[in-house]
């Protein structure tokens, strides 16, 4: 069994989600849920699952010993990103090398980096009159948005989608293939 971590900061869909998929695994579980917003919703609907959470300050990710500790006590073996919002440390990084994934609400190269996420990410697809849109899936590195491409889905996009219809598509394409491409990777005989 290959337990795996999410860090989280907002809603939670997408790590409901992901859960959910793997509730009934006989080799991929999610056993613990870490975030630096005490308020995010993820904490409600993860404890629903349950699945236990954790918050932490901004301080305590970027020392990250306290994270470490945590994942140790849970045998974590895999991190997944979920709509997180703090920089990985080099810490995590290090103990944690490609085993980090993260998704990024666009087709990297383009609409990445610092600051580039979701709804300023759909509004300067839209502003820039973007044909198509979509999600890709990483490993993260040192820098945002910079890791090895592992997936990339695309949507089309017409010239009257405003930023919000933007976000329902590539939400879709995220609950789609988010949870399959994990499975993939937790497969690969590099993992095993």
């Amino acid at each position: 069994m290959k337990n795996i971590a999410i860090f989280a900061s907002g809603s939670g869909t997408n790590a409901e989600n992901i859960i959910r998929y793997f509730t009934h695994s006989e080799t991929i579980r999610v056993v613990v849920v870490l975030s630096n917003n005490q308020k995010a919703g993820v904490h409600e609907r993860v404890n629903k699952l349950d699945v236990p959470s954790f918050v932490f300050s901004r301080d305590e990710f970027a020392e990250a010993s306290r994270i470490l500790d945590k994942l140790a006590e849970y045998k974590v073996e895999f991190i997944v990103l979920a709509g997180f919002m703090n920089k990985i440390s080099g810490s995590l990084l290090q103990a944690f090398p490609n085993k980090i994934i993260n998704i990024h609400p666009a087709l990297l190269p383009k609409y990445g980096g610092k600051g580039m996420y979701g709804m300023h990410v759909h509004e300067a697809v839209v502003v820039a009159g973007e044909k198509e849109s979509g999600i890709t899936i990483h490993y993260i590195n040192e820098y945002y948005d910079e890791g090895e491409i592992i997936f990339q889905a695309v949507c089309p996009l017409l010239a009257t989608d405003t930023p919000e219809e933007v976000a329902i598509k590539i939400h879709t394409l995220e609950h789609r293939y988010y949870p399959r491409v994990i499975e993939e990777v937790l497969s690969s005989p590099e993992l095993t």
